[in-house]
Order: C-alpha cells, then sequence, then structure tokens
C-alpha cells in the first residue's frame, strides 16, 4: 500500500458547473452477445447550446461516435484513448451514440491496433475491419435500432484465434485490477498474470492504445471527478493511490491541464474547435 502524507485536511472546492461529455450521456450495459467486445452504450441527446465549452475528460477507451446533426447530418467516427483532457466548443446542435470498445477488441473490430488511434479521431468507414464495412448502416439507422443490428451483424463478421482470445481474456483481467482504487502496481499486476511487464506493455499498448501507467493515471484522475466537494484532499489522495496530495494535483493538472482546483470552480482551459476526422 502506498505511504500516504497528509499535507493538510482542506475539502476540495465546491464543483462548478463544469459541462463534461459524461455529465451529458446515459449509459447501459451492451447484451451479452455483444460484451466482449462492446461494453458500454451511451447516448447524448441534441444539445443546443452550443456556447458553453465541453470538457472532454481523459478515456482509457476506443469509442465509436454515431453523431446526428440536427439539420439531418450524420457520420460514423472512432475516437481513439484519449490521454489529456480536450475543451471545445460544438459547431452545430447534434446528439450521439457512444459504443465503448471493450479491452483488445480494437483489432478484431476495426482491423487496426488501438495504439494507431490513440489521441486521433478517424472516420469509421475508412478502417478496414468488420465494424467499418457496418459504417453506413450504422450511421443511417434510429439509434434505438443500433444494439438489434450489432446484435444481428457482429458475432458472424468477427473471427479470433486462440492467441487473440487469451490476450483479449488478460487485458481484461489486468485492466480491472489496474482501475482498483488502492492503487495495485503494475509489477503486482504482471506477476499475478504470470507475465512480464515488458509483456504487458505490450499488450496495452496493442489492446488498449496506452501504456499500464498510463491507463492507472486515467483512472485515478476520472475518479477525483467524481468527487463532491466537501471531500479533503488529503482523503482523496489517499483514497486513489497517491502518494500524498501534491502527487494527486500534479498527475490531474497533467491530464486535466488545470490543477484540480481551478477545474472544480470552473477555470478552464480556453476551447478549441473540435477535433476533425483524420
Amino acid at each position: 500500500m502506498p505511504r500516504v502524507d497528509v499535507v493538510q485536511t482542506a475539502p476540495a472546492p465546491a464543483r462548478a458547473a463544469v459541462r463534461t461529455v459524461e455529465l451529458a450521456e446515459s449509459t447501459e450495459r451492451t447484451p451479452a452477445s455483444l460484451r466482449p467486445w462492446l461494453t458500454e452504450l451511451g447516448r447524448i441527446p441534441l444539445v443546443r447550446e452550443l456556447s458553453e465549452p465541453f470538457a472532454h475528460i481523459p478515456h482509457t477507451a476506443t469509442t465509436i461516435v454515431l453523431r446526428a446533426e440536427a439539420g439531418g447530418r450524420r457520420e460514423a467516427l472512432v475516437l481513439g484513448p484519449r490521454t489529456r483532457a480536450t475543451y471545445s466548443v460544438a459547431k452545430a446542435p447534434a446528439s450521439c451514440v457512444r459504443l465503448r470498445l471493450a479491452p483488445g477488441a480494437a483489432n478484431p473490430m476495426l482491423g487496426v491496433a488501438a495504439s494507431e488511434l490513440t489521441d486521433r479521431v478517424v472516420r469509421l468507414a475508412d478502417l478496414p475491419g468488420p465494424a467499418g464495412e457496418l459504417a453506413d448502416a450504422l450511421g443511417e439507422l434510429p439509434h434505438e435500432e443500433i444494439l438489434a443490428f450489432l446484435e444481428d451483424e457482429l458475432p458472424q463478421r468477427l473471427s479470433e484465434n486462440p492467441t487473440q482470445r487469451a490476450h483479449r481474456g488478460l487485458l481484461t483481467e489486468a485492466a480491472a485490477a489496474l482501475a482498483e482504487p488502492s492503487g495495485r502496481s503494475i509489477p503486482a499486476v504482471a506477476a499475478d498474470l504470470a507475465v512480464s511487464e515488458r509483456q504487458l506493455r505490450n499488450l496495452f499498448s496493442a489492446g488498449i492504445g496506452l501504456s499500464p501507467k498510463h491507463f492507472a493515471r486515467i483512472g485515478r484522475v476520472r475518479q477525483i471527478l467524481a468527487y463532491a466537494g466537501d471531500t479533503p484532499w488529503s482523503r482523496i489522495a489517499a483514497d486513489n493511490g497517491y502518494y500524498d496530495q501534491s502527487h494527486l494535483t500534479a498527475d490531474f493538472r497533467t491530464l486535466m491541464g488545470v490543477p484540480p482546483a481551478k477545474f472544480f470552480r470552473g477555470h478552464l482551459p480556453a476551447p478549441t474547435p473540435c477535433q476533425a476526422p483524420a
């Protein structure tokens, strides 16, 4: 268990009304037949208010985004894992469905390693995997029909050899272990799974698009964002595997662009336009 130095007991500041994609999104688990490849479906209703920026916080999953603008334009995109937060203003009112890929599912679903998608936005139709072949149909379907369509189409198009299946299983176990708030070390996780640290790094790079260390850092920062404003910073640091409050602040600032106190007060970096597909 990491040593925790209690620096101060001041509570975190009250949360400001920072708009994040996660706050606008409702989520549901995917059906069991799709769960080896897709863990979650998120729905964001039509967003009409364009004056306030959205905070897109770091995320470890590769995500298929089916976006529908109020004017009728539709597109099917893939967002790779996001290593740092971005702050953007939407160009047009739009709604979307977000399909999050399971660890190790990028290659069988999209035909490329997850590392090729990190911090990128690409058109789904430009990717060579089975999901890319379905891009046009997915882009036109009513949102409520997407899961049923994928249940019919995806399983018969996907194929894995035993090695790929084993790697996906290892990744799922490792990701769950590193997501624990107690801060399990990477050597300990590798030892538990009977693989070397180098093998674990290679698995994460190909199957998730991040190093195990960065995967764990994103998980901790996302946990911090879930805290209410009346919890002392020292307690938040201890609960999430940080050595002390200074370690928490440095990690948060690196991934979010501002220290946690400023973020929770709504003092955010200047927004930029949404990233265009590569």
